[in-house]
Formats: C-alpha cells, sequence, structure tokens
C-alpha cells in the first residue's frame, strides 16, 4: 500500500478520535462544573462561565482547530432546535399569569429589544467594528436558540453570535444585583423581567435563585423577546450597517 495513502488514512483515524473526544470532554466538562456550582454557589463557577475557558485553554494548549473540535460537537449546537421547541411549555403552563401581566410584559420586551439592539449597533458604529461585528452584536440579548435562528435571517457569523450571547448572559448574571441595588426596582415582576430581558438563560437562572416568581417572569420575558425578535428578524436585516 502506498506510504501516503497510509499516513492519510491514520490522520483521518486520528482526527475523528480527537474530535468524538472533544465532544466526550464538553459533556464531561459540564456535568462536573454543574455539580460542582451546585456544590460552591459562586457566580464565578457557573457552567456558563467556567466549561468555555477550561474549554478554549485546552483547545489552544493542545493546538486543536476550532473546525476539528466543531466536528463532533455541532450535535450539541442542532440540540438547540428542540429546546427552542420546549420552550413553548412553560408559556403554556403560565398563561394566566401572561394574561394578568400582559402590559407590562409587552412593555419590559418592547423596551429590552429597542435598548439591546439599539444600544449595540450604536455602539458597533461608534468603534468601527465590521459589518458582521454589527449583526452579531444585535442578537446578544437573546438566548442561544433565538438567537442563531436570527443570525441566519440577517446573515450574521453563528459563531460569533453564539460568543456575544454567553458573554452577555454571564455579564448580566455577575452585574444583575448590583444593578437591582441602584435602580429602585421592588416587584418581583420588574426584578425578574429585567433578567430575562438583558440576560436571557443565564440571568434567568440568577433570577431563580432571587424568588420563584422572579424566576417565572425572566423565563416568559426571555421566551417572548426571542420570538420577538425571530419575527422581526427580516426588519433586523434592513438596517442601515
Amino acid at each position: 500500500m502506498n506510504p501516503s495513502l497510509i499516513k492519510s488514512l491514520l490522520a483521518d483515524d486520528a482526527s475523528r478520535l480527537i474530535a468524538a473526544g472533544c465532544l466526550v470532554l464538553t459533556i464531561a466538562l459540564y456535568f462536573a462544573s454543574k455539580a460542582l456550582h451546585a456544590r460552591v454557589r459562586s457566580p464565578w463557577l457557573t457552567p456558563m462561565l467556567t466549561v468555555p475557558a477550561a474549554l478554549v485553554a485546552l483547545v489552544v494548549l493542545a493546538h486543536i482547530p476550532y473546525s476539528l473540535y466543531f466536528e463532533d460537537t455541532r450535535w450539541l449546537m442542532w440540540l438547540l432546535g428542540p429546546a427552542t421547541v420546549a420552550f413553548a411549555v412553560p408559556i403554556y403552563e403560565y398563561r394566566a399569569l401572561l394574561a394578568r401581566h400582559w402590559i407590562s410584559l409587552s412593555v419590559g420586551v418592547t423596551v429590552g429589544i429597542l435598548v439591546g439592539v439599539g444600544g449595540s449597533l450604536m455602539l458597533a458604529k461608534l468603534l468601527h467594528l465590521s459589518p458582521e461585528l454589527q449583526r452579531s452584536l444585535m442578537t446578544r440579548s437573546v438566548s442561544t436558540p433565538f438567537a442563531l435562528a436570527v443570525s441566519d435571517r440577517i446573515h450574521a457569523p453563528k459563531d460569533l453570535t453564539a460568543l456575544f450571547v454567553i458573554a452577555t448572559g454571564v455579564c448580566g448574571m455577575l452585574f444583575g444585583e448590583l444593578v437591582l441595588a441602584f435602580v429602585p426596582l421592588r416587584t418581583r415582576l420588574a426584578r425578574g423581567a429585567l433578567f430575562g430581558a438583558a440576560a436571557h438563560g443565564v440571568g434567568t437562572a440568577k433570577a431563580r435563585e432571587l424568588g420563584s416568581e422572579e424566576g417565572v417572569v425572566s423565563s416568559l420575558t426571555m421566551m417572548i423577546a426571542g420570538v420577538a425578535m425571530v419575527l422581526l428578524a427580516p426588519l433586523l436585516g434592513l438596517l442601515p450597517i
């Protein structure tokens, strides 16, 4: 057999093994980080922060190309589709809460979208960022499944979109309570809506620590904002960038 062909086959086998190992490592790190965070309730040990940091360090130190890492871990991204559909369940379960506070929730979602999209776009233009970065930043304040759906419609890079969404959620979780200390939001509805509209899923986890009602309202706000962003995606694509 041709020696070059043998080397090529061995290289392919090694690549497949590394890709599979990256998938197993990602899942293992998530569950390990989740268990650690359950025992040590520190915001700096949340899986959304520790897992990406550990993976970045390992991939860089091992000189693993991102394309190779993504080869098998892309299935985790695919699971975001069923997760998006599952968001309909809590909306149905808490339809009575939606009926009672639909005006407040609608105003909160509208303001959250306007501030999130408008503020991101203005900052991106002030910093003279590239059009790809501007499009990705516009979707940073909604949950990852919705943000990726919007990124398809406005031709934004999915990798950058996911990065900005995670960064926004982590920052919202870390500094959300600090903001509440300076902003006079006393009702549970307002406090929950703040986390859901600004920091999506990660913020919702933090809102649940404040109280069950804050967590429910944060979840509803996050999901309604995500659906609204998907519906508004064609209009977002018309914004001047």
